[in-house]
């Protein structure tokens, strides 16, 4: 039905809310959390596909890029951003872009979101080519900046995926694996940047560490290839390599401080059996 409410938009479940306590506000808030993993995990087989597509991508030297507005936008940048420091890739391999640019990430730009010509340009200026993989995201699943970059890509040869919150909006009609995580009205709302922000990053969180997993940035269930960038990494890394090799933290603290990694570490050790 074309006059339907988007799930996105549809009134919440509870009335009132200003004249409820602060323990009934925070109660209420959390049940309607609780229910979002379980909506995830119906999307698995979905996201499943998702990855390997990815996968199959950046194998062949390709990259990932997100494309988003508002909430959406800067959830993708926040994932975008924590993959090199995790994983020890260049920051130029998952790429967040925001409409409106990066004084989105703080502050609202107007009118940003409903312009459909925009996500390709940015995306031109990452030299983009059918190598690489676009995500859009869009909590009502229909967000203009967001549908541009995807048709623009479709046009290109370049493969897409999309994660929106409502059932059968236009960005899932436009990807080629669309993940629709329908969470339903937001405890305030409208307010996207509770049930449908969690269960974007939620998501995201799946797609980008399975992708790295599967791309050998881990051993094991260690971050082997993490940057070394404070105080709390550097003991994090002599601890996997004390696991690791059997051996005691002054040891393990020399050869981090000489192979400046724990896969350097790691990889010396084997060579020398």
């Amino acid at each position: 039905m074309k006059n339907k409410i988007p799930e996105t938009e549809q009134e919440s479940l509870y009335k009132n809310l200003d004249q409820m306590s602060t323990k009934e506000l925070l109660i209420n808030m959390n049940t309607e959390d609780q229910k979002v993993p379980q909506i995830v995990e119906k999307q698995i087989p979905k996201i499943e596909k998702l990855v390997k597509a990815i996968v199959k991508k950046m194998q062949l030297g390709g990259r990932l890029f997100y494309i988003g507005a508002g909430t959406s936008g800067r959830i993708g940048i926040l994932d975008a951003s924590e993959c090199p420091p995790t994983f020890g890739v260049p920051h130029d391999m998952i790429i967040g872009i925001i409409a409106g640019g990066d004084t989105a990430i703080r502050k609202a730009v107007e009118n940003a979101e409903d312009d459909t010509e925009q996500a390709w340009k940015d995306l031109g200026k990452h030299q983009i080519s059918s190598l690489d993989f676009i995500i859009g995201i869009a909590a009502s699943g229909n967000t203009p900046y967001v549908l541009g970059g995807l048709k623009k890509a479709k046009e290109n040869n370049i493969k897409t995926g999309s994660i929106s919150c409502i059932s059968k909006g236009l960005i899932a009609e436009v990807a080629d694996y669309p993940i629709e995580v329908v969470v339903g009205p937001e405890f305030l709302t409208g307010s996207t940047r509770m049930k449908a922000g969690t269960a974007q990053k939620l998501t995201l969180n799946m797609i980008s560490t399975s992708v790295m997993i599967k791309l050998g940035k881990i051993k094991g269930n260690k971050m082997v290839d993490m940057q070394l960038s404070n105080e709390k990494l550097v003991k994090r890394a002599i601890k996997m390599i004390m696991e690791e090799l059997n051996i005691e933290h002054d040891l393990a603290a020399d050869l981090l401080q000489k192979h400046k990694s724990v896969r350097a570490v790691l990889q010396e050790n084997n060579a020398k059996k």
